[in-house]
């Protein structure tokens, strides 16, 4: 099997995405066994930091995308078996910017490009792509073979879905085989907003759902504060339970 790659995007911030991404992986690495690739696409770089990597001179994804390094230079090893990191620093925003200018059709595919030279390392890629829409995430999803939508329910919940789905269907024209593997809700609360607003998912065809939802629990956030996965910081909490559903489902769809 080629190694299988998974964007997980959000116009949003706040949303868990960073937190879903790590969590994901690491349940494929170590509870799966499977060979996982995680990579930073976030000048943030709150991913990279948590496994703390962050450092502005090393080797990062911005390299990647300035076409300066062969990615294996790049690849860190975590202190996680079967899980490696693509870091990221904040020299991304400039290595976006001056992709941007460039007037090629070939920019929207160097992360592609980069990915197919490891693609018999790995059995899965997480891509953790920052909030919104630029060459780096239509990078991501030139490259992805399919997009994992965490959503959290609040009054603003549903603003730029439809424009999240409208990129995805651009991304298509150039990536035929990118699917939308569905969409799981994030700090789900036991209260009526959340309740209804995911029954308003799943009646929503544009939309498949997940039938695992994360619930919200002080232990995710006590987590990222430790640098820990959840399942190693709180292995019987309710959202170690559902993140562990999540990548079951992830598996069989």
């Amino acid at each position: 099997m080629s190694m299988i790659v998974s964007s997980i995007i959000n116009l949003k911030g706040g949303v868990g995405k960073t937190i879903s991404s790590i969590n994901i992986a690491h349940i494929l690495a170590v509870i799966h066994n499977k060979r996982v690739l995680l990579v930073d696409n976030d000048s943030q770089s709150n991913t990279t930091r948590f496994f703390n990597f962050y450092d502005s001179e090393e080797l990062s994804i911005s390299d990647i995308m300035n076409e300066d390094v062969d990615i294996e230079d790049v690849i860190v090893s975590t202190r996680y078996n079967n899980l490696d990191l693509i870091p990221a620093n904040m020299s991304l925003l400039k290595a976006n910017e001056a992709l941007t200018r460039k007037n090629n059709d070939y920019k929207g595919k160097i992360l592609k490009k980069a990915l197919e030279k490891v693609k018999d390392k790995y059995d899965y890629c997480i891509i953790d792509n920052q909030p919104g829409i630029n060459i780096g995430v239509i990078n991501a999803l030139i490259a992805s073979n399919n997009v994992l939508i965490p959503i959290k329910i609040d009054k603003f919940a549903f603003d730029g879905m439809e424009e999240l789905i409208i990129q995805i269907e651009n991304a298509k024209k150039i990536n035929s085989g990118l699917s939308l593997k569905g969409c799981f809700v994030t700090q789900f609360s036991r209260n009526n907003v959340n309740y209804q607003g995911e029954e308003f998912l799943n009646r929503n065809t544009n939309y498949p759902m997940f039938k695992a939802h994360i619930r919200k629990s002080v232990k995710v956030d006590e987590s990222s504060f430790a640098n820990k996965p959840i399942l190693e910081h709180s292995k019987r909490c309710a959202a170690a339970k559902d993140y562990l559903e999540l990548v079951e489902e992830y598996l069989k769809v």
